[in-house]
């Protein structure tokens, strides 16, 4: 796309004739690509979304199989027991001294479809018993495998299959975002600096002028041309200039040191902006934007996300109204000697079933209730999910009218701001030869000053509302292209 280049006065350029190796000159693009390269907000941004990284990852892993060894290597116990003796026909205590020792592994899988959990296993035991009567006792499971299983209805992992996904892909679009609010972010302070050069230019100007026409209004007070009360005008103005140049140094120094903080630059670096250019051609659609940003925005998903989350909490309370219970079956080997050599031969059948139900009776309408509240939470949600859809879509609209008029707004400023200098400068001349008074050379001035901070501001409006539909819309309407980002060079980076 051709872009126009409008940098209407030749005075501006004198803002940046700085020794190139004392100074930095960044345009409002290198400010972007830095701070989203270095700023603390960047890095801040960038472990937000490796959060989200990571609890995806561990929803993800949830739903492969786990092997898990559990190993109890030693056991001691002595202690005093309790034991019947039966040549005495009686209860006594005797020292007792043993060893257990214990491994076991475990394969899960939960299975997503019903939200039960399948598993194997295998295990060996070993209990030594010490003292005068010592024996030693082995245990085996060679095999087991076993099944699990919850009917009240409600699938906790087929919920997670749903949300979590929806979760991670707006983790991506909101890091995505951060990236724009960055972006906006820098070009305030961007604007700022601008605005503080653009200040000092014209008070370091002003105080030249007034030094001049203070200087030469002292000369035809000499001869009569120029009355009392002029000459303390052109003073006072003289001092009043020198006054406000001081002002704005200070106030640039301010700009520079909160650019340099958000940019982690050292403090004493010189930073010089360049005014950015703009295009009075780029106009963008408001159906093209609105379509954009129902696909793109984190918030069209997060809305999403809330509503499943509405439909899960009902389904939850649904289940817990009725009849629920579990279901537990298992089926081995196993055998016991002992010898350990002896521990794995001729295993015999181990089989284990389990069937358990909870009815409700009498709850006094606890169950009914939650059901009831949770359903009314999800229209409540429903409803404002809907009004935050029509404001959303009446922000972009007005966004976008915005911009599509700051690009006529910004090409008339800058006239207006040629128009003023050239103004001054002729009405310059004319004081200088005497055919105007001071009053109507300060009008001029103060003219010239306005239409040159208009331009300015103009500019910082159409690129600020450039980035906030960007941000909106996730969309470059320049390139014609999504925003996206390399999120596993990101994950690499850490």
């Amino acid at each position: 796309m051709k872009r126009v280049i409008l940098i209407p006065l030749i005075s501006l350029l004198s803002l940046f004739q700085i020794q190139a190796q004392e100074t930095l000159y960044l345009t409002l693009d290198d400010v972007i690509q830095i701070a989203s390269q270095q700023s603390l907000d960047a890095f801040k941004n960038e472990n937000m979304y490796l959060a989200n990284y990571w609890e995806f990852r561990y929803f993800k892993a949830d739903r492969l199989p786990s092997l898990l060894m559990d190993a109890t290597l030693v056991d001691f116990n002595r202690s005093m027991q309790k034991v019947y003796n039966y040549e005495q026909n009686r209860d006594e205590f005797i020292e007792r001294q043993d060893i257990n020792s214990a491994v076991g592994l475990r394969l899960n899988q939960n299975v997503g479809f019903t939200g039960g959990q399948i598993y194997a296993q295998s295990s060996l035991a070993m209990t030594q018993k010490l003292g005068d009567e010592s024996s030693s006792s082995y245990s085996s499971v060679p095999f087991s495998v076993g099944y699990s299983q919850n009917i009240n209805g409600y699938n906790r992992l087929k919920w997670t299959a749903k949300i979590e996904p929806l979760k991670f892909e707006k983790a991506k679009k909101r890091f995505i975002q951060t990236k724009e609010e960055l972006a906006l972010k820098a070009n305030r302070l961007f604007f700022n600096l601008v605005d503080a050069q653009i200040d000092v230019g014209i008070e370091e100007t002003n105080l030249a002028n007034a030094d001049t026409l203070y200087t030469i209004g002292k000369g035809r007070f000499q001869v009569g041309t120029v009355t009392q009360d002029e000459l303390l005008n052109l003073e006072l103005r003289y001092m009043n200039s020198d006054l406000a140049l001081t002002r704005a140094k200070l106030e640039l120094e301010r700009a520079k040191a909160q650019l340099n903080s958000f940019l982690s630059f050292e403090k004493d670096t010189d930073v010089e902006c360049i005014v950015p250019s703009y295009s009075s051609e780029l106009q963008i659609s408001a159906e093209e934007a609105i379509a954009h940003a129902l696909e793109n925005n984190p918030e069209i998903l997060d809305q999403r996300q809330r509503l499943l989350e509405e439909d899960r909490r009902v389904n939850q309370a649904k289940s817990e109204t009725g009849i629920s219970g579990t279901v537990f079956a298992q089926f081995g080997l196993n055998q016991n000697s002992n010898q350990i050599s002896n521990v794995y031969k001729d295993p015999s059948d181990r089989q284990q079933f389990r069937a358990g139900l909870t009815v409700p009776i009498l709850d006094w309408g606890r169950r009914k209730g939650q059901l009831a509240m949770a359903r009314s939470n999800r229209e409540v949600e429903r409803i404002s999910i809907n009004q935050e859809k029509i404001d959303f879509e009446q922000n972009i609209v007005l966004n976008v009218m915005e911009f599509n008029l700051q690009g006529n707004q910004v090409l008339n400023t800058a006239k207006a701001d040629t128009i003023a200098q050239l103004q001054y400068d002729v009405t310059q001349q004319r004081f200088l030869i005497g055919k105007v008074d001071v009053t109507k050379l300060n009008l001029a001035r103060n003219d010239r000053e306005q239409a040159r901070r208009a331009y300015i501001r103009s500019l910082r409006s159409f690129w600020n509302y450039y980035i906030t539909i960007r941000r909106l819309t996730l969309y470059d309407f320049e390139k014609n292209i999504s925003l996206s980002e390399d999120f596993d060079k990101l994950i690499n980076k850490y």
